[in-house]
């Protein structure tokens, strides 16, 4: 499955050659903060997100060549020779040759860029099979003196989209040239590709496989089985990727509900849990309430996993096993019972408890699948016939919004506007925008009414409502499990740094605007919409409607919106989840809260609540908001203060 846009793949610092796009342009070396993601490679004067500039892009997709450089081949220049940590990036920008020549500190962090950028640039439809391995000094070709700069290179490409694992692998323990002919595992010499091994490379299709069953209701997409393969015909959209199934059948398919095949790993088991925390994954488990049950997730330490696991003996708890690995790469709970992978591991454990408290029985059933961006491809507008509305689930500033069943099959929230509340026409053409916005932790817009008055907004139904009436209901629970509480904390700001990184700002983030599914899942809802609201009282510190008690200085004084001001919100809502939904400030009325604020008056620390999260707190009150983290950086701290505050 494609990554999302702006999701961040690899990052870190390299040495960088000035590119000479101008003639002029004096040749210099210097360190940048590179960022690398689906479709752009960037890089910046820093690594202070806050502060840093960007400095330069490359657009992957007009990526032709990534060769790895080595001490046979190198070109001296100002005393700096291209050494076996150092390889280059080909690629064109109006129409003009270009090469990224790039240094990093060692050949094994090479190799996890290359293979990080040929990854995502292995179906570019302009791949080629010669390049220039020596350097363009603005008049020729250091390598094959050639003095046009989208001259056809002078070097066979390696065969990296045919076999780039061996051919990597026989390049580092060789350390030679790319001129040499590399021995291949079983005996291979790979030597210069041939043009059809090279046609057939930018030819082979890309299979992906259904993680999740889909049923399609709407003409144009196709239903997917889980676990079967389909073949991908157009992915150039993120959400909706046009796909074949065995059977010959063309449709769309939600993209998040598929994955590579050669990239799926433990996402094809039931078992398997991504991400899922500590506290998450007990919470589930003792839900389910079933001896032996399990499941498996990533370990706080990267690269890593945990097998978590339920049992009733002596008492109901939940244990977790470090997945470890020997000497030969074996996987193993107890070292008298090694496997070659992971799902060998468990089905071994499955019929032996091999020193665990019990066997591996059964994994959490009714897993829930992640939202689609929209109903259905290219659907925002949703006609109301097709909504069958039931029970009301709340009401607020906008008006009610109740349960409901789209196409009498998908469970949906339907949010009844209020007619003279909203700007419709502004929010119906953002509306177009949102249902594009896809996160684990942000309530999915799925699309609006619009033809008729009032007007109704359709998003994802969460079957355990607002946060703020989830802490208050569940209070003695969760006060003796700060673990938990700091998870929710973590959720909503990988949700809010998803929104910022969009230049999306919410304005009224609060734990009654997010809200709780399944699998304790905590998502951000209503993101944006304060923005077209009409109240003036609304967004005015006079009036009663206006939150306040969630509002920094320079909201309280001028009305200044954006994610900073949105980090001071979510260091109150982080407040709320620590008292369990207690008010802000009590019984203060507004006038005196905004008095507080404007003399740097903070909340006090939770009873229950750990130093360091109110550290955290603390940070988002800063009054300036220039000083606030981002909350990129607030959800590293505190995925920090988890890692050494909680056992994994």
């Amino acid at each position: 499955m494609a990554k999302k846009d702006d999701e961040v793949v690899k990052e870190g610092f390299m040495i960088k050659r000035s590119q000479n796009k101008k003639i002029y342009t004096p040749i210099n070396y210097k360190q940048r903060w590179f960022v690398l993601n689906s479709k752009f490679l960037i890089y910046y004067d820093t690594d202070n997100e806050d502060k840093r500039k960007e400095k330069g892009r490359v657009e992957l997709d007009n990526v032709h060549s990534i060769e790895a450089s080595f001490t046979t081949v190198n070109y001296i220049e100002d005393n700096r020779p291209l050494t076996d940590s150092s390889f280059q990036i080909g690629y064109q920008e109006s129409g003009q040759d270009y090469v990224l020549y790039l240094q990093v500190s060692s050949a094994k962090e090479r190799s996890e860029w290359l293979l990080a950028i040929r990854t995502l640039c292995k179906y570019n439809k302009n791949l080629r099979l010669k390049y220039h391995f020596g350097i363009w000094n603005g008049k020729r070709w250091s390598c094959c003196k050639s003095t046009t700069r989208n001259s056809t290179g002078c070097e066979n490409c390696s065969s990296w989209p045919i076999s780039f694992e061996a051919k990597e692998s026989a390049k580092e323990s060789k350390g030679t040239s790319p001129q040499s002919n590399h021995i291949m595992p079983g005996g291979a010499t790979p030597g210069t590709p041939s043009a059809k091994q090279k046609e057939k490379a930018a030819a082979r299709p890309k299979i992906v496989i259904a993680l999740y069953n889909y049923k399609a209701i709407e003409t144009g997409d196709l239903s997917l089985e889980k676990n079967a393969e389909y073949e991908v015909i157009d992915d150039n959209q993120e959400h909706w990727w046009k796909v074949q199934d065995s059977h010959g059948n063309i449709g769309f398919i939600p993209s998040n509900y598929v994955k590579e095949k050669e990239l799926i790993g433990l996402q094809q088991y039931e078992w398997y849990v991504n991400d899922m925390s500590r506290q998450r994954s007990e919470s589930l488990l003792k839900q389910e309430d079933k001896e032996g049950c399990f499941v498996v997730r990533n370990s706080s330490t990267k690269g890593l996993y945990t097998l978590s696991l339920y049992t009733k003996v002596p008492h109901p708890h939940v244990k977790h096993y470090h997945i470890k690995q020997n000497a030969k790469g074996e996987y193993y709970l107890s070292e008298k019972h090694c496997c070659t992978t992971i799902a060998d591991l468990i089905n071994y454990h499955r019929h032996n408890s091999g020193g665990l408290a019990s066997r591996l029985k059964t994994s959490p059933c009714d897993r829930s699948v992640p939202a689609t961006a929209g109903l259905s491809h290219d659907k925002w507008e949703i006609d109301p016939q097709e909504l069958m509305l039931l029970e009301e689930l709340g009401s607020g500033q906008f008006g009610v919004v109740r349960r409901g069943k789209w196409r009498g099959s998908i469970d949906v929230a339907v949010k009844m506007m209020k007619e003279g509340t909203m700007s419709e026409d502004d929010f119906i053409e953002e509306a177009k925008v949102m249902t594009k916005l896809q996160h684990t932790n942000l309530v999915q817009l799925y699309g609006v009414c619009s033809k008729n008055r009032p007007i109704f907004i359709v998003t994802e139904y969460m079957r355990h409502g607002s946060l703020l009436n989830y802490l208050r209901r569940h209070e003695q629970s969760l006060t003796s499990n700060q673990g938990l509480l700091l998870d929710m904390c973590i959720q909503i700001c990988k949700g809010m740094a998803y929104l910022e990184r969009h230049n999306y700002i919410h304005r009224d983030l609060a734990a009654r605007n997010c809200l709780v599914g399944s699998e304790n899942i905590v998502k951000v809802a209503d993101f944006g919409l304060a923005r077209y609201v009409l109240d003036d009282q609304y967004t005015s510190s006079g009036g009663s409607k206006f939150p306040i008690k969630w509002a920094p200085p320079e909201v309280l004084n001028y009305t200044r919106f954006s994610s900073k001001s949105d980090v001071w919100a979510y260091g109150v809502l982080m407040w709320e989840v620590f008292t369990c939904g207690k008010m802000p400030y009590g019984r203060l009325k507004n006038t005196e809260v905004v008095e507080k604020v404007q003399k740097g008056l903070i909340l006090e620390k939770p009873k229950m609540c750990y130093k360091e999260v109110y550290d955290v707190m603390r940070k988002c009150w800063s009054q300036l908001p220039e000083t606030r983290p981002s909350f990129r950086v607030l959800k590293e701290q505190l995925v920090t203060v988890a890692q050494r505050l909680l056992v994994d």
